[in-house]
């Protein structure tokens, strides 16, 4: 193979995969090297706090194409390899063996890693946190055994993981240091929701504490200790306070760098061979009219495309829609839309919330910037369109259930 004439992607994920998936599609049929930390050929991670987490899905479906799919389409895959330095300026990756590889393209798929908690007792055995197959495993062990579980961070992670816990018979305390569950992202209207639920399912939530330590005994956990001395027993400590991107690489290889690779709007970086997509990307959105990173699997499955294809040269825009889901206990939902903390102005609910079948929408001067269904299917298609017209509509019609949302 001539590797100066390669198109690489660092990054074995979702994202790298589908990126390949995309070069091989548009008729790239130059060499193609996937490179990726984890031993792992690329797989999917929502499953790891869902359905795999809960023992609803082996381990087979979690894998984003069959191995033989990478021998077919001639992707040189190179997993359990991590690249060390980029070098923009010759076209040259060097990788934690020593070795190096030259790149014509190169695309950084290197996601985000979870946010360490640097307090003392942290490094102790049971303290575990959750972005890798492996990690899932040792979780899916864990409710075999504990009995108490103590998640700090009630984000996405923390409560899907909560959620699949108690599903298991384990008890759990989730600590925040906000007043709410998910208070960022939702909104206080909408974040009530949550809280709810899950005291429903007997979990003791603890809001506007402050996690001072991690105390054990023999190496091991035993409780975690707030700010205000109290001790909260644990077999097992779940850290998820969010995630930081993988930057180091871009940053080194002087690439611009903001909470995230900057890009535009075709997802090529400050450097014009240099493109970035998925969790690391923070990307020129022409619907917002701004840089923005989201952090789901619905990023990571589609930016790659548009990516891949501007690798080979076409004009093309990333503008969907930002787009995540959950499952909770009884809560199923899909969020659609981008809110900025305090960058609304009215949520209006559609249907009925306690029996958890509703819309909720954000809107900001009349206009629907995000819509959240619970329970209700099949009305993405017309939530999408309400966020894309930008038109104002009347907050009474959109709260009428008998009025189709298509003809709010």
């Amino acid at each position: 193979m001539t590797e100066s004439t390669a198109h690489v992607i660092v990054g074995g994920g979702l994202a790298g995969a589908k990126a390949a998936e995309t070069l091989r599609a548009e008729g790239y049929q130059g060499p193609l090297v996937l490179i990726g930390e984890e031993p792992e050929r690329p797989y999917e991670r929502p499953p790891l706090s869902k359905g795999y987490l809960q023992g609803k899905e082996d381990r087979e479906k979690i894998y984003v194409h069959p191995e033989e799919w990478y021998r077919k389409h001639d992707v040189e895959l190179r997993l359990g390899t991590a690249v060390t330095a980029i070098d923009p300026a010759a076209h040259r990756l060097t990788l934690n063996d020593g070795s190096s590889l030259d790149y014509a393209k190169l695309l950084l798929t290197t996601g985000a890693s979870p946010r360490r908690l640097p307090i003392p007792g942290a490094d102790l055995t049971g303290v575990h946190y959750l972005r890798t197959v492996q990690q899932s495993d040792r979780l899916r062990e864990l409710f075999d055994s504990a009995q108490r579980l103590v998640v700090v961070g009630a984000g996405w992670i923390g409560l899907e993981v909560t959620a699949a816990a108690r599903a298991a018979g384990v008890a759990v305390t989730v600590l925040e240091v906000l007043e709410l569950p998910l208070l960022r992202v939702l909104g206080r209207e909408v974040a009530q929701v949550f809280a709810d639920l899950h005291r429903a399912h007997d979990v003791d939530l603890r809001f506007g504490v402050t996690v001072e330590a991690i105390e054990g005994d023999n190496g091991t956990v035993t409780g975690v200790r707030l700010a205000d001395g109290t001790v909260v027993p644990a077999d097992a400590v779940l850290i998820g306070i969010g995630a930081a991107p993988n930057t180091r690489l871009a940053e080194a290889a002087g690439l611009e760098v903001s909470d995230g690779v900057l890009t535009n709007e075709s997802l090529r970086s400050s450097n014009a061979d240099i493109f970035a997509a998925g969790d690391v990307a923070r990307a020129q959105h022409p619907l917002f009219g701004k840089a923005i990173r989201v952090e789901h699997w619905a990023n990571a499955l589609n930016q790659p495309q548009t990516a891949a294809k501007a690798m080979l040269g076409q004009d093309v825009a990333f503008d969907r829609v930002p787009y995540f889901y959950t499952d909770q206990y009884e809560l199923g939902m899909e969020y659609l839309g981008y809110v900025e903390p305090d960058g609304y102005d009215k949520v209006v609910f559609r249907g009925d919330v306690k029996s958890l079948e509703f819309v909720a929408f954000w809107l900001k001067d009349g206009r629907v910037l995000a819509g959240m269904n619970v329970n209700v299917w099949d009305v993405t298609d017309p939530i999408r369109e309400l966020i894309v017209s930008k038109r104002v509509v009347d907050p009474a019609r959109l709260a009428d259930t008998d009025v189709p949302l298509g003809e709010v």
